[in-house]
């Protein structure tokens, strides 16, 4: 089998057996692509051919290149499970990248927001207007309920029960979850499919149950979203960068300052591993310090 077809078998072990999404197999698709030009810069034909060593002059390259340690131990996470596939289909005898440590990723804080700068997010939006009743509910339910952007757009009418106040969320690898909303992002909810969202769909030329839509009345993108969101800091004229990733953020962060324990944190996330959830308690704790030596008397 040639490369490109190896490559294809891969894909659709991914999309098939794996479940995974679009967005993770391009990134898979593209890690060992690169890695097939670059062996064949080494003269080596064939992807099967791999050795040990091309991996560690391959590993050099990646480093020369100045890479983050993210981006790096993706390639290699990626790698190495394209040869797993290869192992498994009896195409090769040994994964060259087996022995190969992934790079320690950098600990970074997760940008957040304080209480004061979401006040004034909440209140520059003119819910007046229908795309103003869109953009409020919007900001309010990825608040509420932390969830990522994608999940956001894939919401769906019936997906929001407001008799007990939650949302049924389709997360990564389709799991789904149910997710509790407060009385704000219930009112802007309402008031956004009651009037906002029914002016909207006017417009477009087919019906759609998705939750949220564009000026046209089709469904919104995640794109879409981050325009709305860039739109409101304008409007806010704070200086801060603001993404749906930094009110996720923002949202286990106040759970946890609030008292929220880790592992409900972690389950309104979706998270699979508690080790994703508690690089927020690196926040709740930094947060703790600088109060205690702002207001301790003798700190």
């Amino acid at each position: 089998m040639t490369t490109k077809e190896l490559l294809q078998s891969f894909t659709e072990y991914l999309q098939i057996e794996r479940n995974y999404s679009a967005y993770t197999i391009v990134y898979y698709n593209q890690d060992i692509e690169e890695f097939v030009l670059f062996l064949g810069q080494q003269s080596i034909d064939h992807i099967t051919k791999t050795t040990y060593v091309d991996v560690r002059l391959y590993l050099t390259e990646l480093y020369n290149q100045k890479l983050a340690r993210k981006t790096v131990a993706r390639k290699i996470s990626s790698l190495r499970s394209f040869f797993k596939f290869l192992m498994r289909e009896d195409i090769v005898h040994d994964n060259p990248f087996a022995l190969v440590s992934l790079p320690k990723k950098q600990t970074r804080i997760p940008q957040f927001l304080y209480e004061d700068e979401l006040d004034k997010l909440f209140h520059v939006t003119d819910t007046t207007t229908p795309l103003g009743q869109r953009n409020q509910a919007i900001l309010e339910l990825l608040y509420a309920t932390g969830i990522r952007v994608s999940e956001c757009c894939k919401l769906q009418l019936g997906d929001i029960d407001f008799s007990i106040g939650t949302i049924l969320v389709n997360g990564k690898g389709n799991k789904q979850r149910y997710v509790p909303f407060g009385s704000f992002a219930s009112d802007a909810l309402e008031l956004y499919i009651h009037n906002g969202r029914e002016e909207l769909v006017k417009q477009a030329s087919t019906s759609t149950n998705t939750l949220f839509v564009n000026f046209r009345g089709n469904p919104l993108t995640t794109r879409g979203v981050r325009l709305v969101l860039n739109e409101l800091i304008e409007k806010s004229s704070l200086s801060v960068h603001i993404s749906p990733h930094v009110l996720r953020h923002t949202f286990a962060t106040h759970m946890l300052n609030e008292g929220a324990d880790l592992r409900t944190v972690q389950e309104l996330l979706g998270h699979n591993h508690l080790s994703s959830t508690q690089v927020y308690t690196h926040v709740t704790k930094d947060r703790l310090k600088n109060v205690y030596m702002t207001h301790h008397p003798r700190a």
